[in-house]
């Protein structure tokens, strides 16, 4: 296996220095067009005739694309500077045909009218929850937007899901985004400048680098909030997809999903997941943290790892599609669609049914700027905030 991560990472540590490409603030049209409308003579899933024109479009002054990246073998990723997202990633299956494995839409108009909004999308400032909408920083009290019942979910109520990202299109397997989150925006101390870089390799990962500066102290925790199906955007439920994470403890919460600031252990839970088994093999239990997320959406605790170490493992019982997760973060948030609610058109004209997709987000840990205990997200001036997620995919054997 290739090593994804340029030295060994201890679990509770921020993530050391790695690549991020450069970017300036011109969204290049024709870099959006090329190969995007070309997917159905490919051979491809339903999903893939997705024309360029329907992400064209200008959202507060700024003008929206759809960007393709594309390999050498023909795996494609679509991402637009809109919230940063993920629109579909086509990788092969046991049969040799691309698949797209992301859930979303086939046009902007989908993601802005969504009951979810962040299919997809580039999270921040803040990923995950923060307690009632406030923390401290050097005795100084910081309030932002409750989105989520008494909480602060995702960076408040217009999170970088919803902001337009300067595009630029170095090679036909990198796209860099760049924005400027200015000081007290939706809440948060600075003006804190983001540097989120998607890159398709050759070997069929999806590295998403993410880099930042600030210039007055504050808190930070980007991830990046993928809806997987590794049958396939429009295939169905996803709980006899075999699932494994390198986590022997993970972090319960209340009801409102806010971490109590224990860590407890795995073993002899519906949490442990130290082997392979399917998604839904135990998510029915009677288990209270299992009630509280109505289902699965907890933090686990990843063990030390390596650049060599994947950190989870997904295999698709229907593709044989493998999903390889690789992070220098010190958690990984795993989400098992609780809150779909059919209430979504998406790509392939279906709906975004109850469980039918799955998250698993690097991160820091939910509320750490009101847990101690925690690994810190607080970023001073003349520090840079860097973090890598790598998706992999191969076809299981």
């Amino acid at each position: 296996m290739k090593a994804y991560l340029n030295k060994t990472i201890p679990a509770l540590a921020v993530g050391t220095m790695l690549l991020a490409a450069a970017c300036n603030s011109t969204s290049q049209k024709s870099a959006a067009n090329q190969g995007v409308s070309d997917a159905t003579s490919q051979g491809l899933s339903d999903t893939a005739n997705i024309a360029a024109k329907n992400f064209e479009k200008e959202i507060e002054g700024k003008p929206v694309r759809l960007y393709s990246l594309k390999n050498k073998f023909g795996s494609k990723a679509l991402v637009t500077n809109f919230g940063g997202r993920l629109v579909g990633l086509f990788v092969p299956d046991k049969a040799g045909k691309l698949v797209d494995v992301v859930a979303g839409f086939d046009r902007i108009d989908g993601y802005q009218k969504s009951t979810e909004p962040y299919f997809g999308a580039t999270i921040g400032r803040y990923g995950n929850r923060i307690a009632k909408g406030q923390f401290n920083l050097d005795g100084k009290a910081y309030k932002i937007f409750t989105n989520n019942g008494l909480n602060t979910l995702h960076g408040g109520k217009k999170g970088y899901q919803d902001v337009v990202w300067e595009a630029t299109q170095p090679d036909a397997q990198t796209l860099a985004l760049q924005y400027l989150s200015k000081d007290m925006e939706e809440g948060f101390p600075g003006n804190l400048k983001v540097t989120v870089t998607y890159t398709l390799t050759d070997d069929n990962a999806l590295k998403i680098n993410y880099k930042a500066t600030t210039d007055k102290k504050t808190i930070v925790n980007l991830t990046n909030h993928a809806f997987f199906n590794l049958n396939g955007s429009a295939s169905g439920s996803i709980l006899n997809h075999l699932l494994e994470i390198n986590a022997d403890k993970y972090t319960p919460v209340d009801s409102t999903l806010i971490p109590s600031g224990k860590i407890e252990a795995v073993k002899g839970t519906p949490f442990d997941f130290t082997k392979a088994k399917t998604i839904g093999k135990d998510i029915e239990l009677k288990n209270l943290q299992l009630a509280n997320g109505k289902g699965y959406d907890h933090n686990f605790v990843l063990n030390p790892h390596g650049a060599n170490d994947a950190v989870a493992v997904v295999t698709g019982d229907k593709t044989g599609i493998l999903m390889r997760v690789y992070t220098d973060q010190p958690g990984l948030q795993f989400y098992s669609g609780n809150f779909m609610q059919s209430k979504n058109t998406m790509k392939g004209n279906h709906k975004d049914d109850f469980r039918t997709a799955f998250a698993l987000e690097t991160q820091h840990f939910p509320d750490s700027p009101n847990q101690p205990s925690f690994p810190t997200t607080v970023l001073k001036p003349g520090e840079t905030y860097q973090s890598q997620s790598v998706y992999q995919f191969s076809v299981a054997k």
